[in-house]
């Protein structure tokens, strides 16, 4: 046996083969994340509404969904595709001294959630991502973002799911979990085109607000 074949069920399968079954795959996860592409829109729009108006994004999740809240924190902060404004986005997973010292005082359930009930206000989003959506310290931080009166949303694996009851809106996209977390990508990508076509849209609408009108002096 070579270096790039492996034994699956009785069979020799080389690693391109693996490879080729791996994305041939994500097929039926995408398209569970495509039939929900209107959920997307209406978040993007939401986001940028509130955004727009000073709220903030907080997003977190663990393992290979925190690092998928860090991406997305970063296009708001930062930019996707077009300059435009920064807008703020906290990843609660990459604040690591937070995340630490209050894993050791309170608990590791209570990493995100004490965060949340720092930051958030009224009218703030929050956003969770979980393949399990069973994660105790994001249903923890779903609780404390209802109790600041932010609105929770959720990126999550199959449901039914803890998470996907605890939040007010939810993407729940079927398949294993290294799919979910490949679709979970795609789902902020496509918010984000959503998110800055509201953008310009309501900058466009603020420059005609702006504007004198006709027969005024």
């Amino acid at each position: 046996m070579t270096s790039v074949e492996a034994p699956i069920r009785g069979h020799t399968r080389t690693a391109a083969d693996l490879a080729a079954d791996h994305i041939e795959t994500l097929a039926p996860s995408l398209r569970s994340l495509q039939r929900q592409s209107s959920r997307l829109v209406a978040w993007g729009e939401e986001l940028a509404d509130r955004l727009d108006a000073g709220a903030r994004l907080l997003a977190a999740g663990n393992g290979g969904s925190a690092a998928e809240a860090q991406h997305l924190t970063a296009e708001l902060v930062g930019r996707f595709q077009n300059d435009r404004p920064a807008f703020s986005a906290i990843a609660l997973n990459a604040e690591t001294s937070s995340v630490t010292a209050i894993g050791n005082d309170y608990g590791f359930d209570e990493v995100f959630a004490r965060q949340v009930r720092a930051h958030a206000r009224d009218g703030d989003v929050v956003l969770l991502l979980s393949t399990s959506g069973a994660s105790g310290n994001l249903l923890s931080a779903a609780a404390a973002a209802h109790e600041c009166g932010a609105l929770v949303l959720a990126m999550t694996g199959p449901a039914p799911n803890p998470l996907a009851a605890a939040s007010d809106d939810v993407i729940a996209v079927d398949g294993p979990s290294a799919h979910v977390q490949e679709c979970q990508l795609v789902g902020i990508h496509a918010l984000c085109v959503t998110f800055d076509r509201r953008i310009e849209e309501l900058r466009d609408a603020h420059v005609q607000a702006a504007r004198p009108q006709r027969g005024t002096p």
